[in-house]
């Protein structure tokens, strides 16, 4: 369905904090029958589009990503009128040339989760949503294009595989996941599953900030943050370029996604 989006959702990962260049307008605090989000969520502009901005992992990164409320977050979201999810996230790379610094759009997902609530359909009618393709073509589209035109511009395409965490890999599960996928991350799934729920567009621009343990060097958590921080000025130009592009009018499915979908 063509037509304009006025308001985007951004969801921030590990070191990224409000990207707001004047600082937020207000801060909206959210219930919703899931519990409550991360944190507050802030209201601004990025590109003069209305932002909703919400730290994934909550105030001083608080929340280890297996116990973020992902059903509560996306929900919340979607009832201040988001109608897309850009995502900030850090990865770490199981390819070479996929170096720390670089940036990526996958475009496939492995889940190899656990124990985390993936639906907001648990009971009464059923609806299996479509994933075959799991990302925002609108949306990836409009990212290629804002990395190219800030200068930073990203790898296009790949298969993130999204472990339970808190834990990083063991060199036998990293050396493992290089067959089949091409950056690791905790925080993908369930939060594209319940936005496709929503019928949100959502895209996931991933910043590589290691190479996971199939390398010589184990992964420190302190060094994945740090790099991340020197990626935030980067993120922002292109966050700026990205937000006007995707408010224009777009022609994706998903908001249709629950049309076909229920039984």
């Amino acid at each position: 369905m063509s037509g304009a989006r006025r308001t985007i959702g951004l969801i921030g990962g590990s070191g990224m904090t409000s990207l707001f260049k004047e600082g937020p307008t207000k801060s909206h605090h959210v219930g919703t029958p899931w519990g409550a989000p991360s944190g507050p969520i802030e209201e601004g502009l990025i590109g003069g589009v209305r932002t909703l901005f919400l730290a994934r992992h909550g105030p001083g990164h608080s929340i280890p990503p297996h116990r973020v409320n992902y059903r509560a977050n996306i929900d919340a979201l979607k009832s201040l009128g988001a109608e897309a999810i850009i995502t900030v996230s850090s990865v770490g790379s199981l390819k070479e040339e996929l170096a720390p610094g670089s940036f990526v759009l996958p475009d496939q997902f492995i889940d190899l989760t656990k124990g985390r609530p993936t639906t907001f359909f648990d009971g009464g009618k059923v609806f299996h949503v479509s994933l075959a393709d799991p990302f925002c073509p609108d949306l990836t589209a409009h990212a290629t294009l804002a990395g190219d035109d800030a200068g930073f511009p990203f790898r296009v395409g790949g298969t993130y595989v999204c472990i339970e965490g808190p834990r990083f890999s063991t060199r036998a599960e990293s050396r493992h996941f290089r067959g089949f996928a091409d950056l690791i991350g905790m925080t993908l799934v369930p939060e594209v599953t319940l936005a496709r729920e929503r019928g949100l567009c959502y895209v996931c621009l991933a910043a590589v900030t290691d190479y996971d343990a199939w390398s010589e060097r184990a992964v420190n958590a302190q060094e994945i943050v740090e790099t991340m921080r020197r990626s935030t000025e980067r993120m922002r130009r292109i966050l700026e370029t990205l937000f006007p592009r995707a408010a224009t009018e777009h022609r994706c499915a998903c908001a249709q996604a629950l049309d076909d979908a229920g039984i």
